[in-house]
């Protein structure tokens, strides 16, 4: 098989965007960036285009909440589900945000998707609870506001070249290490994000209780992010948890989708019982 530049992506491409003195700055880092902000500025287009009962300094109060949610849950997340060296990082907390190594900047690696909902979540609801704003209104906000800036961080996993697909004989796929492998990141870039995006403005129209549209991206995400790890390779760490085949963030998306179900009746045989 003859492969184009394409398929030989990762040869030629740097996934450090430049240097601040001598630290480097990966494309990763940027998308991360990107991802929060684009988050932010989404909110606030929605806010704006659907006349919402939010303040933009009540949403920048509440992005700095999320954020730091968010970069705790993933991290901590990270260390709790995947990393194999859990119990060295709970006995040496200050080593879990230590950007070097062997005295050399390698940045902060590893973050879990499913780690940041939870940093996320606590950190909505301490927001609601300090500055008293209805938990439900905040949480519509965000399924709009997400979906499309978590493309930027599926781009950020492809450009650093981690999370890598299982291997294939497609003619798009991306040579790693010698093998052919889906563009898996890709693929959750447009499921996970675009995907989920369009299921959530799709089914605005038919909310029937304040904070139905994150129920809603919680399980459509879910089993977006299913099918994408179809291609997908596991944790080197970790393998395959079942049948050679269903990985662990196959099984934490299913249990999202499944919470996101039951709450959903929960609240929608509520909803139905006052009126």
């Amino acid at each position: 098989m003859t492969y184009n530049s394409w398929n030989n992506i990762y040869d030629t491409f740097d996934p450090i965007a430049f240097h601040i003195i001598s630290m480097p700055v990966h494309w990763y880092g940027i998308m991360y960036v990107l991802a929060l902000v684009s988050a932010l500025y989404i909110g606030k287009y929605f806010i704006k285009r659907d006349n919402l009962d939010f303040e933009n300094s009540q949403l920048d109060m509440y992005f700095i909440y999320v954020e730091v949610g968010v970069i705790l849950g993933a991290r901590l997340g990270y260390i709790l589900f995947y990393d194999t060296q859990t119990m060295y990082y709970l006995t040496n907390p200050w080593q879990i945000f230590n950007p070097f190594a062997n005295g050399e900047f390698v940045g902060i690696r590893g973050m879990s998707y499913h780690g940041a909902v939870i940093g996320w979540f606590i950190g909505s609801y301490l927001y609601s609870i300090k500055h008293k704003v209805e938990f439900g209104k905040i949480m519509d906000l965000v399924a709009v506001s997400v979906p499309l800036a978590f493309v930027f961080g599926r781009i950020g996993n492809f450009l650093n070249q981690e999370l890598i697909g299982r291997e294939t004989d497609v003619p798009w796929g991306i040579l790693v290490d010698g093998v052919l492998r889906h563009p898996s990141q890709l693929y959750e870039a447009l499921l996970e994000g675009v995907g989920v995006f369009l299921v959530v403005i799709f089914y605005r129209k038919y909310k029937s209780f304040s904070g139905e549209l994150i129920l809603v991206y919680g399980m459509s995400y879910g089993v977006f992010r299913f099918l994408a790890e179809i291609y997908r390779a596991p944790d080197v760490q970790i393998g395959y948890i079942c049948c050679d085949f269903i990985t662990l963030g196959q099984v934490l998306s299913l249990g999202m989708s499944g919470i996101g179900v039951v709450l959903w009746i929960y609240f929608y045989i509520k909803t139905k019982k006052i009126q």
